[in-house]
């Protein structure tokens, strides 16, 4: 089995940082902690501007859309472009407008939050469920005979911190009574972490009872699936064999880089910890190099840089 590479001196940075020329970043536990940032973040991110390197962002939080995600980045000091960010709620809203196109007469059923349903807007595509004052209801369900819309061509399941049974049964429904009927995911984590450390059920508990129910697996549109990959390249030309990953998690930002065939860096200020590296279990994926922190690289600055 392949072993990391343990990142320490000045030199083991320069040389990661002159062999990549494209940086794909996870956010939350790379360069950020709920609202606070991880320390040297904004530095190294300068540092790669200013050696040429092209920067993508690439985040399974589907709770915002680019535009809003924008203001995230704005709010804590970090240069990035909408052009520079990848959520799984855009890929999912891509995936339905160009790759599998989606009639104009079709709509989809949502469960999920406003950012979601913006890059569907913005994609043309027609949507209900999500936001809607009916369906965010503890109301028993059904209050009413549920009638079957049958213009709903696909469920798509994302992070709903307002998620309920009603919610949950009109997609069942949906599912379960037409087979045509797609079943996309935004993502499969399992948690996401939130300020202070703390661990919350991800968007892929979310849409767990309905897989459960029907015992039928979705299409997920991010990471770790190629899905997400894709929709970066038809946006970014580059090179994957000088690509790199960074990220927190194995089993979706290194799982991701190396199905892809990008390399991978994992940081260890996230979900994963290096003692998962070294578990009896083998790890679902094996990152390239390994470093404490994405702040690390600053040491190249001391180097002349």
């Amino acid at each position: 089995m392949t072993e990391s590479r343990k990142l320490f001196s000045p030199s083991d940075y320069d040389e990661l940082v002159d062999k990549y020329d494209t940086w794909l970043f996870d956010c939350d536990g790379v360069l950020w902690r709920g609202t606070t940032l991880i320390d040297g973040a904004l530095e190294v991110l300068q540092l790669l501007r200013s050696r040429k390197k092209s920067i993508i962002f690439v985040t399974n939080n589907a709770t915002l859309s680019r535009a809003s995600y924008k203001k995230k980045f704005d709010k804590l000091g970090v240069e990035a472009h909408v052009d520079e960010i990848f959520g799984s709620a855009y890929a999912a809203a891509v995936y339905l407008s160009s790759v599998v196109k989606l009639p104009k007469d079709k709509k989809v059923f949502v469960i999920g939050m406003a950012g979601l349903e913006e890059e569907l807007r913005d994609e043309g595509i027609s949507f209900v469920g999500g936001t809607d004052p009916a369906d965010n209801t503890l109301e028993p369900f059904p209050a009413t005979p549920y009638k079957l819309d049958p213009a709903v061509g696909a469920v798509l399941c994302g992070l709903d911190l307002a998620v309920n049974y009603t919610k949950l049964s009109k997609a069942f429904i949906h599912l379960n009574t037409d087979p045509s009927c797609l079943f996309l995911v935004t993502n499969e984590d399992s948690t996401y972490p939130a300020q202070g450390g703390l661990l919350l059920p991800g968007a892929g508990a979310i849409s767990a009872p309905l897989r459960y129910a029907l015992d039928r697996d979705p299409i997920s549109t991010g990471k770790p699936a190629q899905t997400m990959l894709d929709c970066i390249k038809a946006k970014h030309n580059f090179d994957t064999e000088r690509t790199i990953m960074v990220g927190d998690r194995l089993n979706t930002d290194i799982l991701f880089g190396k199905q892809g065939g990008l390399s991978t860096l994992l940081v260890l200020t996230g979900i994963t910890q290096e003692s998962d590296l070294r578990s009896n279990a083998p790890p679902v994926a094996i990152p390239d190099f390994v470093t404490n922190s994405i702040g690390d690289l600053k040491q190249i600055k001391s180097q002349g840089s």
